[in-house]
């Protein structure tokens, strides 16, 4: 093969030298190939190339499959320039940007008009720990313009099991700040508001600014806090916890139908009666099942695909593989929506 191989080198440079196109210059090499084929086949044992007849066949296959790979991708790039409403140059997109959101682009329910919502979206995330870890991760990667990200913790050896946005090297670090450090690697295109502190009541004007909450705190006080101040903004809101092997999440709407998070879970059950991960233990995968499904969630609501859990409570036992989605009603009563 050794003979063949210094033909296809000279005809490639023949072709450079006389400023042949690339088309025409695989277009030789294609008839060297079959030449070669047929004279190994005519006469296996005593052509000048060497290799068997499969040995042969196998480098064609192999180099049709090459070729067939990149036309497809020409192709596929074909279509995210198609499907995209705008041209890189006068539209919202960069052309790495194109490229990169190009499987967005090119589904159905999402679209150039969806990705450019998500580029536009402004989206607060609450806890960059097990839950925020994925939430974060997913939300830069699927091009959310403005992605918030609050927490006053700093990374701990102990959460690195299951908080996968974090390492070893930034230990000690604010979680904020590690995270959008990883974010801003996955996708600069992004814009990351660390906020490096707990959500209180002074939080209020900082939630309006946003379109979307996600609170993936371990806490009980911050999850009604921040189902409070959304229902004041009028802010959609997605909240999931976790706790040793199960998980639930859900979509608060709070509108004249929806419930809101204190709908369901009307009051905070004792301390003694919910242990916290450090108590109980949690599996480590499992935040990252119920972070990533917040992070569709979010995904779609942006986009109005799909239908979203408004109205819906879903639970996951991962011991079990099992999953059930519940109806969740507005209450009446509710001292936080109702009335």
């Amino acid at each position: 093969m050794v003979v063949f191989l210094l033909l296809v080198a000279c005809l490639w440079g023949i072709g450079a030298l006389t400023g042949a196109p690339s088309r025409a210059r695989w277009a030789m090499i294609g008839v060297l190939y079959v030449a070669v084929l047929l004279a190994v086949m005519i006469s296996p044992e005593n052509n000048p190339f060497g290799g068997t007849v499969g040995e042969w066949a196998l480098l064609g296959g192999g180099a049709a499959l090459v070729v067939a790979y990149r036309f497809g991708l020409s192709r596929l790039r074909a279509r995210v320039e198609k499907y995209a409403p705008e041209t890189p140059e006068t539209g919202p997109f960069r052309e790495a940007e194109l490229e990169r959101y190009m499987r967005h682009i090119i589904l159905r329910d999402i679209g150039g008009v969806g990705q450019r919502k998500l580029k536009e979206a402004k989206v607060l995330v609450v806890g960059a720990g097990g839950l925020g870890s994925p939430v974060l991760q997913y939300l830069a990667a699927s091009g959310v313009g403005t992605i918030g990200v609050m927490d006053d913790d700093v990374v701990e050896a102990s959460n690195l099991q299951r908080q996968v946005i974090h390492t070893d090297e930034r230990l000690g670090m604010p979680k904020v700040f590690s995270a959008e450090m990883a974010m801003t690697a996955q996708n600069p295109f992004v814009e990351v508001r660390p906020y490096n502190k707990r959500l209180d009541e002074s939080c209020r004007e900082l939630i309006a600014e946003y379109d979307l909450v996600l609170d993936g705190t371990d806490n009980f006080a911050t999850r009604y806090l921040v189902n409070r101040l959304c229902v004041e903004n009028q802010t959609p809101l997605i909240a999931a916890a976790i706790t040793q092997w199960e998980g639930q999440i859900s979509t608060y709407n709070s509108d004249a139908t929806a419930p809101c998070f204190q709908c369901i879970f009307p009051q905070q059950p004792p301390a003694d009666m919910v242990l916290s991960c450090s108590e109980a233990g949690v599996a480590a995968p499992l935040p990252g099942v119920l972070g990533t499904m917040m992070a569709m969630e979010a995904i779609k609501h942006i986009t109005g695909a799909g239908q979203g859990l408004s109205g819906r409570l879903v639970i996951h036992d991962a011991l079990y593989a099992e999953t059930r989605t519940i109806s969740v009603k507005k209450r009446a009563d509710c001292p936080i929506c109702g009335g």
